[in-house]
């Protein structure tokens, strides 16, 4: 009983979906001419150990969780501004381990996690460009908004507790701000502020109801370009809420967590980029307190070759 009771509180935390809060995504903002596309590969590797609510007998929780997950990308018009959509499916799998009480527990999953989409629209500073307009173009300050909706539609079992899905509908809105630094505009800060909202997982281990509160996350990027097909940034978060209840009894989980890390993107040709991100918790009360390397590839085609 006790050995299962360790499995189940260890994996809550490591196979949650979506890891709220956490993203680090730099050029998120980034514009494309009118009729881009690109698929994108990204592989996501993330070890490290996880902190509980400090009432719980756990100790030694840790992880070692991968993620794959194929991304398609569109830019349109949308009021005359620059716009795109984002459509994403990942897949997880990994290992969880740690004790309850002095005794071991180790569990393994592996399926798809929860499938989601992104609208993101540039209202200003940022026309929506054919490809030969786009050629006279030069970044200067922008504004743009976005929504994320991810859906409940991954891998997921009522009759356990350790699951890759948590069973629920998670939006979140979001305002970006992009400044180019000097008159070279080689430097740019990157400003993104949004709340993650959840509904209810009313059938959350044989029908009992959880529920979380919103999530606010504010994140920074210092983007250098290097040359015509390089740059990099130096990226860092702050997130705060979570708190959860399970059948209106509330749980010692609110969350004040922040992230820093570094990302290098590199263009092979107007059709393939690369890019590689690490990332490390840097403050963590609760949640996952790991370090994660993740390299996407990427092969654009349409108006305008790879970003």
């Amino acid at each position: 009983m006790c050995s299962r009771h360790s499995i189940v509180i260890i994996a809550v935390l490591f196979f949650a979906p979506g890891l709220w809060g956490q993203e680090l995504e730099p050029r998120a903002y980034l514009v494309t001419p009118v009729g881009t596309n690109a698929v994108t590969i990204t592989y996501t590797h993330s070890t490290g150990d996880a902190l509980f609510d400090p009432t719980l007998p756990i100790e030694g929780a840790q992880g070692t969780i991968s993620t794959a997950a194929f991304a398609y990308y569109r830019s349109l018009s949308f009021l005359g501004r620059s716009a795109n959509f984002t459509l994403t499916a990942p897949y997880r799998f990994g290992t969880t381990r740690g004790a309850v009480l002095g005794q071991e527990g180790q569990a393994y999953r592996s399926g798809m996690a929860s499938p989601g989409v992104r609208f993101a629209w540039n209202f200003y500073g940022a026309p929506a460009m054919n490809r030969e307009e786009f050629r006279g173009f030069h970044q200067g300050t922008s504004l743009g908004f976005s929504v994320k909706v991810v859906s409940p539609l991954g891998q997921y079992y009522p009759d356990r507790f350790i699951n890759i899905s948590t069973n629920r509908w998670a939006f979140k809105p979001e305002f970006g701000f992009i400044q180019p630094l000097g008159k070279r505009r080689r430097w740019f800060a990157e400003v993104a502020g949004g709340v993650w909202l959840f509904t209810a997982n009313n059938d959350y281990f044989s029908g009992r109801t959880r529920e979380q509160t919103p999530i606010g996350s504010l994140q920074f990027h210092l983007i250098r370009i290097l040359q015509r097909k390089a740059w990099i940034a130096f990226d860092a978060n702050g997130y705060y809420g979570g708190r959860t209840t399970i059948d209106g009894m509330e749980r010692s989980d609110l969350q004040k967590n922040s992230r820093v890390g570094g990302t290098f993107g590199y263009v092979f040709n107007r059709h393939q980029s690369l890019k590689v991100c690490v990332t490390t918790a840097s403050y963590t009360t609760i949640g996952e307190d790991y370090t994660s390397v993740s390299i996407g590839y990427q092969y654009v085609w349409g108006s305008v070759g790879g970003g």
